[in-house]
């Protein structure tokens, strides 16, 4: 946290262009079916204020004209002339993408450490997609005024309005929602009450309220936590009925000799309950932003409290025969709020509902475990009956598992022996790789989880099989290998198939991140569309995405220790090499290696970045109904063997568009 006499001025404030990509494409930086999310980024900026130490009390008011303020009584934003700019720094908040003060992380002075805004982008947000945006800065003895309209013009230059006495200082912002940038120009009120008496809990020390205006006068709200998450979560679970207390827990990084991985401040808060009915409660949050989609933090907890029961299970011989504890037992019915702090969190999109950060998960569960471990054996009759509670949930889904007969073989030839099969008995859970190569296919057999992934490596790349008849479709051994393993026979575009045997939920297509590998995809995806469409229309075929770069980054000081970073591509490069600069590091500090193929990452390598569900990135194949027939007549061009004039003629007309790999 930082110290109360830690200045926050123009200085502070770095630039990394105009607001026109915003007004171009708004669904890449807000949900565009609401305001919601553009006033949420201006409640973000203020409760910054209040995780930082200084604002106690944030107001917002929704008016009967559509319009929604915030106040809050923090440092108030600098209103001095940027020294790059040469307008007041208030404006270029406002106007300039990438511009603020939490860029600097590692820097223990900065003005803000630990926060939710990221990138610089969310409040030019809120003003491109506004008719009309007030701002008021209380600072320095004096009350100033800025009026943006127009999508972010600005309509009434800074000007000093007032004064105010010495000790008092906060920021107030008003803005209009413009309606054609949203679905619905109404701001949910519901959804903001909730947000609000969650960052109330967050933060303690901070009093909301939500004022909402009817008939000309205002009906308030207030929300106020004085006891932070305990408070909170006792009131989430009332009527649920727990079968044990609730582990409440809270930890951070102290200092960096604690971890070689974390920085200082890093850490998390969290409150866990098992219930044996009911509505489960889960909330997460990630530098008070609420991730609804939960992400990498969420998993973490979820392995470190995994981790933690059944080793307790194990410890008083609670087990039994034939009964293996998998983590959806514990965490069925299981409530939590988990807030967690981070340094530098990388969030799935502007809209920040999942984090995908790969250290979130080692963060928890390093953070989690032995705490959890420790209450477990401190409060024994608590933890056996949490313990007995999981148990019931392992044997029910026991139960259910054996009505499903795994089926072992299609009827036509024994399993496939080059499939490297997994231990689970469950087709829900389970997961089949295949992969192109023994090389990548021995990296993926090392990197797997044994209980429920499988691997099928293919001998080269698979056949065309677009114009293959069913009768001649086996011929290719690799192809019988791929049915035989997966338990349902080929078929045709709406017949009846006995989904039932399917031997696993997931079926994902693993190859390098080139051109051979993205080629091996449309071969394979060729031939789910062709002949296995039920496949695709039950959601089961997924295409994995393996990092193409690696990216090794020497540890900057006390602050950040170093990392590893992965990229798929050379845009998602390019990206973290511009922001490792905006971090303040050296273009010639960090290195890049190439990966050429899967076979060269280490088995650890893979299992974080390609195959640990926790960590890994996906592409579900789907097809809508109302694009069936353009993506079968895609796939006749592209796959016919009487089609190549056609191909070329498309390659001529957007080639120009594909970004060749040809490094």
């Amino acid at each position: 946290m930082a110290t109360k006499s830690r200045a926050y001025n123009a200085e502070d404030i770095e630039i990394l262009e105009d607001l026109s990509p915003i007004l171009h494409r708004p669904g890449m930086y807000t949900d565009p079916s609401n305001p919601n999310h553009a006033l949420v980024e201006v409640i973000d900026n203020s409760s910054d204020e209040g995780l930082a130490g200084y604002a106690k009390n944030i107001a917002v008011v929704l008016y009967e004209d559509g319009s929604a303020e915030v106040a809050d009584d923090g440092r108030g934003i600098p209103v001095d002339i940027h020294p790059k700019k040469k307008v007041p720094a208030v404006q270029v908040i406002f106007t300039t993408l990438h511009s603020g003060g939490k860029f600097r992380k590692t820097d223990k002075d900065a003005a803000y450490r630990i926060a939710g805004g990221l990138h610089g982008v969310g409040i030019c947000v809120t003003n491109a997609l506004a008719t009309r945006l007030e701002v008021e800065v209380r600072r320095d003895g004096a009350c100033h005024r800025l009026v943006f309209a127009d999508n972010g013009k600005v309509k009434e230059p800074l000007k000093k309005i007032g004064s105010v006495p010495a000790r008092e200082s906060g920021t107030r912002i008003r803005f209009w929602p413009d309606p054609k940038y949203f679905d619905s120009p109404r701001i949910v009120t519901a959804d903001l009450a909730a947000l609000l008496r969650a960052k109330a809990m967050l933060l303690p020390g901070v009093r909301f309220t939500l004022g909402v205006e009817k008939n000309g006068k205002i009906e308030q709200s207030e929300w106020h936590f004085p006891e932070g998450i305990r408070g909170y979560f006792a009131s989430a679970v009332a009527g649920l009925e727990p079968v044990a207390d609730t582990f409440f827990g809270e930890r951070y990084i102290a200092a960096q000799s604690e971890s070689d991985s974390f920085a200082e401040g890093e850490g998390a808060l969290w409150a866990i309950a098992w219930t044996p009915e009911g509505e489960v409660v889960a909330e997460s949050y990630v530098n008070m932003i609420p991730t609804r989609h939960g992400g990498t933090h969420v998993a973490g907890l979820r392995e470190g409290v995994y981790n933690a029961i059944r080793n307790f299970i194990d410890l008083h011989a609670m087990g039994q025969r034939g009964i293996k504890i998998v983590p959806e037992d514990v965490w069925s019915r299981t409530s939590y709020v988990l807030s967690v702090k981070m340094l530098d969190p990388q969030f799935k999109g502007q809209v920040k509902n999942e984090l995908i950060s790969r250290d979130g998960v080692k963060l928890l569960a390093q953070m989690v475990r032995d705490p959890f471990e420790l209450w477990l054996n401190q409060h024994v009759d608590e933890g056996k009956r949490i313990a007995e509670l999981v148990m019931r949930q392992a044997m029910t889904r026991t139960r259910a598992a054996q009505k499903v007969e795994r089926r072992k073989s299609s009827g036509v030839a024994v399993l496939p022996g080059k499939l490297t099969d997994c231990a689970s008995d469950d087709p829900e859970r389970n997961e089949l790789f295949i992969v192109e190569g023994d090389s990548a296919g021995g990296s993926a057999k090392q990197a797997r989880d044994k209980e429920f992934q499988a691997v099928l490596p293919l001998k080269g790349k698979p056949k065309n099989t677009w114009q293959d008849s069913p009768d001649t479709l086996y011929s290719n051994k690799e192809i019988e290998a791929i049915a035989l393993a997966i338990g349902i026979d080929h078929h045709q575009r709406g017949a009846a198939v006995d989904m039932s045997r399917l031997r696993y939920r997931k079926i994902i297509i693993l190859a390098d991140a080139d051109v051979d590998g993205a080629h091996i995809q449309v071969l394979l995806l060729t031939l789910f569309f062709r002949h296995f469409s039920r496949l695709i229309e039950t959601g089961s075929v997924y295409v994995a995405q393996p990092p193409l770069f690696r990216i090794d980054v020497p540890s900057m000081g006390k602050g950040k220790p170093a990392r590893k970073l992965y990229a798929l591509d050379k845009q998602e490069l390019a990206g973290i090499e511009e922001k490792l600069i905006d971090e303040g590091m050296d273009e010639d500090k960090w290195a890049v290696s190439r990966f050429k193929g899967l076979g060269e990452m280490s088995p650890e390598q893979l299992w974080e970045t390609t195959l640990n569900p926790d960590t890994r990135r996906m592409l579900p194949v789907q097809v809508e109904d109302v694009a069936l027939e353009a993506d079968r007549s895609v796939f006749n061009m592209m796959m016919g063997r009487e089609n190549a004039s056609q191909r070329r003629e498309w390659m001529e007309k957007f080639g120009n568009l594909v970004d060749a790999d040809i490094s």
